[in-house]
């Protein structure tokens, strides 16, 4: 038998906010959270802003021991787990702790020990003197390591990564292993801090960012005919996934069930997505199938949408695809726009919106867009400007990454 999956709990810790409700409120009132970047000096880089967190300081949860060894990504990871678990109620007295697991995400893990450490050592009298926390620190896995460890949890405990679909990866799993019966409650999401110089000029020498440095928060306009690009950003997105009767049995509240999760390979180009959609195409068609639903029953639709010129248009075109010539209610909104792209925890915190959509019965708006691209399909039905209210009891999120990773998952209302 498979065991039915709700999310319980959510912590989100974005440029918008620090906190869901802060994070949600920004996101319907539809502001930006693109600026010039505080960290470095980006003064000689062809890009020079960001979706930073603004007067972030870990030294309000974590211990000046944990803040040491820690990198940006795993705090970040710490007090998104923390408000999940929180706001979820669960109580590990009451439980086996090999019950409950963690499976997290990050695209590039401790970017920023692994360039402060290797910049002192090439800058140094050429003794090697590394930090014993360098490894630690560094490695993709110590964020859900450090979520166990601080709450106890000694079931499931692993880390994905598959670029900016990392937090979707890591949300099936989780739902995979639930619904197997492997754990009864499961921490997961997603967390990066990319926000450095050597990840920040590698993107832009992709090309892949948006140069629009005269005008920050316009800067990210999914779908629009002058987007050029993605804008970055930092962050984490926490959800506690449990199973559906020992969720009801101790009374906790739940924002929705996750009812269906896919991933395809797009097999075709390292950073560039399939240019006809094919592997996006898949993955909506093999989400909505676990959750025998169609493509009608959908209401919302958060798109990966990151403002390339490539990606968008080759989601879209797998969207219209997808729709074909059936009437549907669905709605589009790229949240990417005030957010910024997150990469590897931007799936993390689209599902805490696609929840929350599900929650207040509202779309939030698609900002900065004001002539979409006529290339995209125009069959799509894209809310631009301000959040709608309407009646959202499906909801869909798409994360694509580099390697032709896709990943979908379908929220529905319990």
């Amino acid at each position: 038998m498979l065991h039915r999956v709700v999310i319980t709990g959510l912590g989100a810790v974005t440029p918008l906010g620090h906190d869901v409700p802060t994070f949600w409120q920004n996101i319907l009132a539809g502001h930006s959270g693109a600026a010039p970047i505080t960290r470095f000096d980006a003064s000689l880089f062809r890009t020079q802003f960001a979706s930073e967190l603004k007067g972030y300081s870990p030294a309000g949860y974590l211990s000046h021991a944990d803040i040491k060894r820690t990198d940006r990504f795993t705090q970040y990871a710490l007090l998104a787990a923390d408000q999940a678990i929180t706001d979820s109620g669960f109580d590990l007295t009451n439980m086996d702790p090999f019950d409950v697991g963690v499976i997290w995400g990050s695209g590039q893990g401790g970017m920023e020990v692994f360039e402060e450490e290797v910049r002192a050592y090439t800058l140094g009298d050429g003794h090697p003197r590394f930090s014993p926390f360098f490894v630690p620190k560094l490695i993709i896995n110590m964020a859900s390591g450090m979520i166990s460890i601080r709450h106890g949890y000694m079931g499931i405990n692993y880390t994905t990564v598959s670029a900016c679909a990392t937090s979707n990866t890591a949300l099936m799993d989780a739902f995979t292993y639930i619904r197997l019966g492997k754990a009864k409650i499961i921490i997961s999401g997603g967390s990066e801090a990319p926000i450095t110089p050597a990840s920040f000029g590698g993107f832009s020498a992709l090309k892949a960012m948006s140069t629009r440095n005269d005008e920050p928060a316009k800067a990210s306009r999914p779908f629009d005919v002058e987007r050029d690009g993605f804008v970055m950003g930092e962050g984490a997105g926490a959800l506690v996934l449990e199973e559906y009767e020992h969720a009801v049995k101790r009374g906790a509240t739940i924002y929705g069930e996750l009812t269906g999760a896919a991933m395809t390979a797009d097999a075709y180009h390292m950073t560039a997505t399939h240019p006809e959609g094919l592997g996006a195409l898949k993955a909506m068609q093999l989400a909505l199938a676990e959750a025998k639903l169609t493509v009608a029953d959908l209401d919302y639709l958060n798109p990966h949408a990151t403002s390339t010129s490539v990606g968008d248009l080759s989601e879209t075109k797998a969207i219209a695809q997808l729709i074909g010539q059936q009437s549907t209610r669905m709605k589009i909104s790229a949240t990417k726009s005030m957010t910024g792209h997150l990469l590897g925890a931007a799936g993390a915190i689209e599902a805490i919106i696609c929840l929350l959509s599900i929650r207040d019965g509202v779309i939030p708006p698609t900002i900065n867009t004001t002539l979409i691209d006529p290339v995209i399909p125009n069959t799509l039905q894209i809310v631009l400007t301000d959040a709608i209210p309407a009646r959202v009891n499906t909801a869909m999120s798409n994360t694509f990454g580099f390697g032709g990773h896709n990943g979908t998952v379908i929220f529905q209302k319990v």
